[in-house]
C-alpha cells in the first residue's frame, strides 16, 4: 500500500515539527525564556510581597518565612523585586526592538530603493553609529529625564542605524532581481513593488536582528540603571536592584546574584533562540545542513 505524500497545506506544520532537530540547547533556552517571561508577566499576582514595602526590622535577612530569597538593605522582599523588575526590563526590551525594527525597516527600504535618498540617509546613519551607543543613550536620558519613555527612546535611537543598514543591503540585492525589474518595466506602482516584492525579503533577517536587539536592549537598560542613568531608582528593574545591592555586596552578595542570574539567563536564552532562527531562515545554512 502506497504511503500518502503530504499535501502542500501540511508543509508548514511538518516544518515546525522538525524544530527539535535544532538541538537540545535551543529547546532548553526556549523553556528558560518561557519561564522567565511567564513569571515576570504574572509577577503582580504571584509576587509574595509589594516590592516597595520596607521593613527595617528584617533588613539584609537570609531566606526566612515569607521571604524565600531573603530581604535587601531596606527589608524589601528580593524575590518580589526580581520578578517585578524583570517585567519592566522585558517591556523596555520588547518595545525597543519593535520600534527599532519598524523605523529601521521604513528608512532602510527608502534608502535601498531610492538612490537619491540613499546618500543622505546613510550619512546620517553613519553619524549616529560613530557615537558609542551607551554614551548616546546616557546623553539622551540626561536631556529628557529618567523615565521609561526616555530609556526606550535612548536605547532605540542607537539601534536604528544597524537595522537600516541591514534592510538597505537586502533591498539593494532584491531590486536587481528579474521579477523586480519586470514589475518596474510593466509600470507597477512603487508602493506595490515595495510591499509585494521588497519588504517580504527583509522579514527573515529582521526577525533575527530583532532578537539580538531585544537582548541588547535588556542589557543596555540594566547598564543604564546600574550607572544611575536609567529609570527612576525607586522603580525596580534588574539594573536598579543590582545598583542598590553593590554597596552591600560583601555582606549579602545575593542582592546582585539573583537579578544578575535572571538577566544573564534571559539574554543568553534570547541569543540562542536568535541563532536558531538564523539557522532556520538562512537558505545557505539550510543547504549546508541538507
Amino acid at each position: 500500500m502506497a504511503i500518502p505524500q503530504p499535501t502542500s497545506a501540511m508543509q508548514p506544520v511538518l516544518r515546525w515539527l522538525r524544530l527539535p532537530r535544532l538541538g537540545v540547547g535551543t529547546g532548553i533556552a526556549a523553556a528558560i525564556l518561557a519561564v522567565i517571561v511567564l513569571l515576570t508577566l504574572l509577577s503582580p499576582w504571584i509576587a509574595p510581597h509589594d516590592p516597595l514595602t520596607m521593613n527595617p526590622l528584617a533588613r539584609l535577612k537570609g531566606p526566612i518565612e515569607g521571604h524565600p530569597l531573603g530581604t535587601d538593605n531596606f527589608g524589601r522582599d528580593i524575590l518580589s523585586r526580581v520578578l517585578i523588575g524583570g517585567r519592566l526590563s522585558l517591556i523596555i526590551g520588547i518595545a525597543t526592538a519593535a520600534i527599532a525594527v519598524l523605523i529601521g525597516l521604513v528608512i532602510g527600504v527608502v534608502a535601498g530603493f531610492f538612490r537619491t535618498a540613499d546618500a543622505i540617509i546613510m550619512r546620517m546613519m553613519d553619524a549616529l553609529m560613530a557615537i558609542p551607543s551607551i554614551l548616546l543613550a546616557i546623553a539622551l536620558v540626561a536631556l529628557n529625564g529618567p523615565s521609561v519613555g526616555s530609556v526606550i527612546a535612548a536605547i532605540t535611537i542607537p539601534e536604528i542605524p544597524r537595522v537600516v543598514r541591514l534592510v538597505r543591503a537586502v533591498v539593494l540585492a532584491a531590486r536587481e532581481e528579474p521579477y523586480v525589474e519586470a514589475a518596474i518595466a510593466l509600470g507597477t506602482s512603487m508602493p506595490k513593488i515595495l510591499v509585494r516584492h521588497l519588504v517580504p525579503n527583509t522579514l527573515a533577517p529582521l526577525i533575527v536582528q530583532g532578537t539580538y536587539i531585544l537582548a541588547s536592549a535588556i542589557l543596555t537598560e540594566a547598564i543604564l540603571s546600574f550607572l544611575g542613568a536609567g529609570v527612576s531608582t525607586e522603580t525596580p528593574t534588574w539594573g536598579n536592584i543590582m545598583a542598590e545591592g553593590r554597596l552591600f555586596f560583601r555582606i549579602k552578595p545575593e542582592l546582585i546574584l539573583y537579578p544578575g542570574l535572571a538577566l544573564s539567563l534571559c539574554i543568553l536564552s534570547i541569543n540562542l533562540l536568535g541563532d536558531a532562527a538564523r539557522d532556520m531562515l538562512d537558505p545557505r545554512l539550510k543547504k549546508r545542513a541538507g
